[in-house]
């Protein structure tokens, strides 16, 4: 039994320093430009298969790096939503998509990796669509994003997907940068997350309350129809 627990202990500390590895070196170089092999040897592991061994696929291991972080963020949220509840501000809800990533961000300490990590996994085509999945099917994002919905009655569905696309690249992006200057040693805009996360609050108001134009679609789509008819016009 000693023995069984002795291995165990070992196998998670493996798994906690590869996960560790891969975190930093896809937020340094792109999950793309990094392998397997080159992760297991950073780690400090003698077996240059041992990412797939205890995780299989570089999809994998992405998708355990973002359950690694998950749990944390999640917490922070369910908190934020039960002290905003019955709220009518489209403030404070704003502020349960920021403050549970910029508050998580903040807990990480320096170096952090995380933010960049995630930056670098939205924009990859093979990746995107399991990143956001996992991060976006938590119940409490979802009654956030149905609050958010609810305060914004007068905007158009398409625009109000739209507009939550807008605060995630946000969001996503502009932690990812403060990361970097904090790590590079770089002047950052705000003194702290909390600071950061008052301007991303800030410009998300902005974004949601702005105008909404209406696109005549009908006349845009064919356009190009019309184009293609003069072209074929002038050709005769």
């Amino acid at each position: 039994m000693a023995a069984t627990r002795s291995r165990n202990a070992s196998a998670n500390e493996t798994r906690e320093t590869i996960l560790a590895t891969a975190e930093r070196l896809f937020a340094e170089h792109g999950v793309t430009a990094v392998s397997n092999r080159q992760i297991s040897s950073a780690a400090g592991q003698a077996n240059n298969f041992a990412v797939g061994y205890h995780f299989g696929t570089k999809e994998d291991l992405v998708r355990a790096i973002v359950l690694h972080h998950a749990p944390d963020i999640e917490q922070r949220r369910e908190q934020r939503v039960a002290e905003t509840e019955g709220s009518t501000e489209l403030r404070d809800w704003l502020a349960c998509l920021v403050r549970p990533h910029t508050d998580h961000l903040e807990a990480l300490g320096q170096p952090s990796w995380y933010a960049r990590f995630i930056a670098q996994a939205t924009t990859d085509p093979a990746l995107r669509q399991i990143v956001i999945g996992e991060t976006t099917s938590s119940p409490s994002l979802q009654a956030v994003l149905a609050e958010i919905t609810r305060l914004m009655p007068i905007l158009p569905e398409d625009v109000i997907d739209e507009r939550g696309d807008m605060s995630r690249q946000l969001i996503v992006h502009m932690c990812a940068e403060r990361e970097r200057a904090l790590h590079e040693g770089s002047t950052t805009p705000r003194a702290s997350w909390t600071a950061a996360a008052i301007g991303l609050i800030d410009a998300l108001v902005g974004l949601w309350r702005a105008p909404c134009t209406v696109v005549q679609r009908t006349r845009a789509s064919a356009a190009p129809r019309e184009a293609e008819r003069n072209d074929a016009r002038s050709g005769d």
